[in-house]
């Protein structure tokens, strides 16, 4: 038997090929849509991908399984739970063969028994595996979203992301059930899981890449709880917010995730084609480092840089009805960042541009925007005299860890609806743990004609290294 696991960094996202190495028939499980990842390594392992399965419909991913069924010409297989609401809606169109409790795939001589775990989603299943090339006890279970390293899938993004209201109790009581019917699996099984540390589809992920189900057992808080309302209570509580575009991916993977665009060589913008497309209310994202925007940056761009949380923030602040042109320190980074918006179906790209752009505004002598830094003690110094608004853009669970006496939490995916109505004259001093969302929160303030906004420089850390109060 063959396993390979693939990890997208930039979503703490894994997917696996598994093949026999007899018969050199494969299954891909999980796919992103970088579908030529998996078709690349499956030709140079001499695999023919045979099947392309999911888990579950994702939420904080676009799903390539469907790209990918078409381009390995393999046959789709899609959960067959979840009920009217929660079922594949594309599954009938695709040729799809839905998976039931107890059935099983053969890959070869590996054997994937389907095992439905809802919960975390209601059509939520997981893959015992078995190579039967070896022997008849199971080696591993691919566990999605069900069971993480550490934590345990979250069971309220249908009522906080797709707006199912009332169902996150049940769900927690199903996937409290579900994790009772691993009972009678051996503590030597591997637990392969779909995420890692900073993925937000759980609160606490480890990020070791795999585990055994008796290391769970002993240290896993999720399988400590000894009764069903003690596990409901606690799965819960400090679940951190789910970013905006989670509702998008839901009801785009349940429907039918869009084909990816195919790939062709987007236009260069010059300053005035950057400036006709702000003119247009097009977003204009400029991938730099929140230092480099902070000196000079084109007046109406979006900061959001261009590091391992990059699709995550863009899903977080970005709606998908509107154009983007990227501004990169150079094309190579232009073209990364494009391939990130891609995996959260953010793919309507216009253009792209460099910092060459900064210079031409420079020279025909327009104004590039700044953005001011305080540091904290002379935050703290205004304060006492009744100084700016401050505004804690970071999570619910950060901000309850500790924060700013006098500042105002208004979680970063809120921002723009929250301060819809407040005056642009305000001073505003914005703040997130270290000052990467803190970036974005000001460019989009500045974007939005808000005239006095700076950022805490070194955030909530530099507040409390400074030795200045906080409160909890």
């Amino acid at each position: 038997m063959l396993l390979e696991r693939y990890y997208d960094d930039s979503l703490a996202q894994a997917s696996y090929l598994i093949g026999c190495e007899q018969t050199h028939e494969a299954i891909v499980i999980d796919p992103n849509r970088d579908v030529e990842r998996y078709v690349r390594a499956a030709a140079a392992h001499r695999m023919r991908i045979k099947y392309v399965t999911e888990t579950h419909i994702h939420a904080d991913f676009l799903s390539g399984s469907r790209d990918l069924a078409t381009a390995a010409r393999a046959a789709l297989l899609l959960s067959g739970h979840g009920g009217s609401d929660w079922s594949y809606g594309f599954a009938s169109a695709d040729g799809a063969q839905l998976l039931r409790d107890g059935e099983t795939i053969a890959v070869g001589k590996v054997r994937l028994d389907v095992v439905p775990t809802p919960g975390h989603t209601p059509e939520h299943i997981c893959f015992l595996v078995t190579d039967t090339a070896t022997g008849d006890r199971p080696l591993g279970l691919i566990t999605g979203d069900f069971l993480f390293v550490g934590d345990v899938g979250r069971p309220d993004l249908l009522e906080r992301a797709a707006n199912v209201v009332g169902s996150m109790a049940t769900a927690a009581k199903q996937l409290y059930a579900s994790l009772r019917r691993l009972a009678g699996l051996p503590d030597y099984l591997q637990i392969w899981p779909g995420h890692g540390a900073g993925s937000a589809c759980g609160k606490a992920l480890g990020s070791v890449p795999q585990s055994t189900l008796g290391y769970e057992r002993l240290y896993n808080p999720a399988l400590q709880k000894q009764s069903e309302e003690e596990f409901v209570r606690w799965v819960l509580e400090d679940q951190p917010e789910p970013p905006p575009y989670f509702a998008v991916m839901k009801r785009l993977n349940r429907d039918g995730p869009p084909v990816r665009p195919s790939s062709v060589e987007l236009p260069q913008f010059d300053a005035n084609l950057v400036e006709a497309a702000l003119d247009k209310d097009h977003w204009v994202i400029d991938v730099r480092g929140s230092a480099d925007f902070a000196k000079a940056h084109v007046p109406g761009s979006i900061n959001i840089p261009f590091a391992k949380t990059f699709p995550t923030y863009a899903g977080t602040v970005l709606a998908y009805d509107r154009p983007i042109v990227i501004v990169a320190k150079s094309q190579e980074q232009a073209r990364r960042a494009i391939d990130q918006l891609a995996l959260i179906g953010l793919d309507r790209v216009d253009g792209w541009a460099t910092l060459d752009v900064l210079q031409q505004i420079k020279s025909d002598g327009r104004r590039l925007e700044t953005v001011n830094v305080i540091e904290p003690q002379v935050l703290a110094e205004k304060l006492q005299r009744n100084g700016p608004r401050v505004i804690d853009v970071r999570g619910r669970s950060e901000w309850k860890d500790g924060h700013l006496p006098e500042a105002t939490h208004i979680y970063l995916g809120d921002l723009v609806g929250r301060l819809a109505d407040a005056k642009h004259d305000e001073p505003i001093v914005v703040h997130c743990q270290s000052g990467t969302r803190a970036s974005i929160a000001a460019s989009l303030l500045l974007a939005r004609g808000f005239s006095d906004v700076s950022n805490l420089s070194g955030g909530f850390d530099g507040w409390r290294k400074a030795g200045l109060p906080v409160e909890k």
